[in-house]
């Protein structure tokens, strides 16, 4: 039998806010490559200096505060669950748990999240992803997240 390739998607920042009710500027992710179904994928985040955390995280020396990582990478992992649906009115996806939670290095304007996703347990509307965001191929920041999917009736 022969191999099946598989194709990978992806959803620019219009497509993101039809999935998404998070808008500027809690909006953490520019768009989203490299997509495998509810499976896995590559959120990407471009980090400016005229985000609105940075006038206070900290003024002298801008760090993107590391819950903004985190929640990039679950509307990263709530996108793509959500995509998966194929209906007319996005679910949404509650935010459960953060565990494993880990930030290695600084975030600075001038860098570009790339934020890992993958499946690594589903059981009913329950979901559970293994996150890393790397930065110029260093990992900056690790969680698994936990999330429930809502459907919207």
């Amino acid at each position: 039998m022969a191999d099946m390739a598989t194709t990978l998607e992806a959803v620019d920042i219009l497509g993101l806010m039809k999935l998404l009710p998070h808008r500027y500027p809690f909006l953490m992710i520019d768009r989203i490559v490299d997509i495998d179904g509810d499976d896995s994928a590559v959120g990407i985040k471009n980090v400016t200096i005229n985000e609105p955390h940075f006038q206070g995280h900290f003024p002298d020396q801008p760090v993107m505060p590391g819950v903004l990582i985190v929640e990039a990478m679950a509307q990263t992992a709530g996108a793509i669950c959500i995509r998966t649906l194929n209906v007319d009115k996005p679910s949404l996806v509650y935010f459960m748990t953060i565990d494993n939670a880990k930030f290695r290095r600084p975030v600075v304007p001038g860098d570009q999240l790339k934020i890992h996703v993958r499946k690594i347990k589903k059981r009913g509307n329950l979901l559970k992803f293994a996150c890393e965001a790397m930065v110029d191929g260093a990992k900056a920041a690790e969680a698994d997240i936990s999330a429930m999917m809502v459907t919207g009736d």
